[in-house]
Order: structure tokens, then C-alpha cells, then sequence
């Protein structure tokens, strides 16, 4: 069972004591500012919790794998996402 982003905002609201569009307007900026800090090859460290950052990926060669042509795959940039300590220590039960 996965938490989706209504029930996000419900939780967010419930323990906050925010409204729910107060809420979801909170969890719209956290979005935003990840977008817009990740687009800028800035990290975001949220510390006990976890750091996301902009990662390049080298030009490589590939398979399709419907025909098995091997295909070039061209540089680019994915994003790594790393737990922090509370959030390994949660995990681990």
C-alpha cells in the first residue's frame, strides 16, 4: 500500500493543524523548489531525511528490446536520491 498525494495532505494537515489547502499549497512549494533547485544542478538536503541530487549520465549504447538493435543512448541528467538517517533508522524497524 502506497500513500498518494491526497492522502499526503490529509496526514499533512492532521498533524500540522493546517487546512488542507494549506496543506497541499505547502507540499506544491516543497515541489516546486525541488524542481526548480534540481533544474539548477543544485542539491536539496533535508538533513536526517533525505538529499536529492542532479546526477549526469554518459552517452551509452543500448538494446531494443523488442528487436535487440542495439541503439545510442545520449547524455543526459537523472536524479539520486539518498535516504537520510531517520529515515534508514524508520526502515529498519
Amino acid at each position: 500500500m502506497s500513500v498518494n498525494r491526497t492522502e499526503l495532505v490529509a496526514a499533512i494537515a492532521e498533524r500540522t493543524e493546517l487546512t488542507k489547502t494549506d496543506s497541499e499549497a505547502a507540499l506544491s512549494a516543497l515541489q516546486e523548489v525541488l524542481i526548480d533547485s534540481l533544474s539548477k544542478g543544485e542539491p536539496v538536503k533535508i538533513t536526517g531525511l533525505l538529499s536529492v541530487e542532479r546526477v549526469e549520465r554518459a552517452a551509452r549504447t543500448g538494446r531494443n528490446p523488442r528487436t535487440g538493435e542495439e541503439i545510442q543512448i545520449p547524455a543526459g541528467y537523472g536524479v539520486k536520491i539518498s535516504a537520510g538517517s531517520a529515515l534508514k533508522k524508520a526502515v529498519q524497524g
